[in-house]
């Protein structure tokens, strides 16, 4: 009962989303312009330096990788001969922005390909990082930030953090202009979150700063802003001033439920019905005793153990509440804490409530 107040506690704290508030959201959050995005890129390295918990030397991907490696620089080397563990195969990640320069500096993710048990301490050789067109648009290296620690003797181990994956700021360059180009005919504006009552007032919103109308919804997930021959002579300005203008987006009516560790969300356009609800928390404890069957001295009986099972089943009955309508996060909050029902227990309540269609608003299990 405790916790599940704390719960609801935080709820009704939460409910100040009911009073007005002083600041809507900015266009710039709400959206992002079409064809202005961020670039997935890949590429293969070699992580050296490991003490000892790299990855297995008989693995082809290191052999072949190092050896290669060595060629370029200069040396020569039997693959036979490599028999330390303190190299480790990689593949690397990153995001190349959009409007990407040569020589700008991006972050990078390496993330064990094979079978090394930590990539802590390890340095990161030059590696190229490839587009889904081939093409090299930056080159990695440098030292891996792992944020995790191993330690271990002959009989017991303890790790800390995830220790197979590392990163690596600003630890690759890039190499060429990332393929964006500018609006020149008009501004699509795309919602994150499509919705005809969101795209609308946005596009009342932009009409009204600009003083035009030159905002048309198409649908629910984009909004199109015309540029007039003044505007063109500064695109990235007029970008700059839509993305500033205010908008209080409509949010649907949801109760967000985790099952596995029994936390609920409620969102704030949630409302309830009048309903009658009563409920009961069944306990089943089961005990099992072993106990020893000794035979007789003079008998051929062999000594057994026999388990006692002893079972106790407890239902606690709850009489019969109503619930009042509640139009406010905060209502509804208090509605359920009036229930002293148990976190888990409400989940099994929301359902009912929901299929008795006293519960308005869209019930999501994650």
């Amino acid at each position: 009962m405790t916790k599940l107040m704390s719960l609801i506690s935080l709820a009704v704290a939460v409910a100040a989303v009911n009073a007005p508030a002083a600041h809507a959201d900015r266009v710039k959050d709400l959206t992002t312009i079409a064809g202005v995005r961020d670039n997935h890129i890949t590429g293969f390295g070699l992580v050296v330096g490991l003490d000892g918990t790299g990855d297995d030397i008989r693995s082809p991907a290191v052999k072949t990788a190092l050896t290669k490696m060595m060629k370029r620089l200069g040396l020569t080397i039997d693959p036979t001969d490599l028999k330390a563990k303190n190299v480790a195969a990689v593949a690397i990640t990153a995001e190349l922005p959009a409007f990407g320069k040569p020589g700008m500096a991006i972050d990078i993710t390496a993330s064990s390909l094979g079978n090394a048990t930590s990539l802590a301490g390890g340095t990161l050789l030059a590696a190229p990082i490839k587009g889904p067109d081939g093409k090299t648009w930056a080159v990695a290296q440098g030292a891996l930030s792992v944020g995790g620690v191993s330690a271990g003797g002959a009989n017991a181990s303890q790790k800390k953090n995830h220790l197979t994956v590392g990163i690596i700021p600003g630890g690759a360059t890039v190499e060429g202009d990332a393929p964006t180009q500018m609006p020149d005919k008009q501004i699509v504006l795309l919602l994150k979150d499509p919705d005809f009552t969101t795209a609308t007032r946005m596009t009342a919103a932009l009409n009204q700063a600009l003083g035009a109308d030159l905002v048309t919804t198409r649908d629910a997930g984009s909004v199109i802003v015309g540029i007039t021959p003044e505007a063109k002579k500064d695109v990235p300005a007029l970008i700059a001033k839509l993305e500033a203008v205010e908008v209080e987006p409509d949010v649907p009516a949801k109760v967000v439920v985790d099952e596995k560790t029994g936390t609920i969300v409620v969102g704030e356009a949630v409302s309830l019905r009048p309903a009658a609800i009563t409920f009961g928390s069944l306990v089943v404890e089961v005990q099992e005793t072993p106990q020893v069957s000794q035979p007789d001295a003079l008998t051929k009986g062999k000594t057994t153990v026999v388990k006692q099972t002893d079972l106790k089943v407890d239902e606690q009955d709850h009489p019969l509440r109503v619930l009042s309508k509640a139009t406010t996060v905060g209502d509804v909050a208090a509605a359920l804490a009036a229930l002293g029902a148990k976190p888990r227990d409400l989940v099994s309540i929301l359902r009912a409530l929901k299929a008795a269609g006293a519960l308005r608003a869209e019930l999501e299990m994650i």
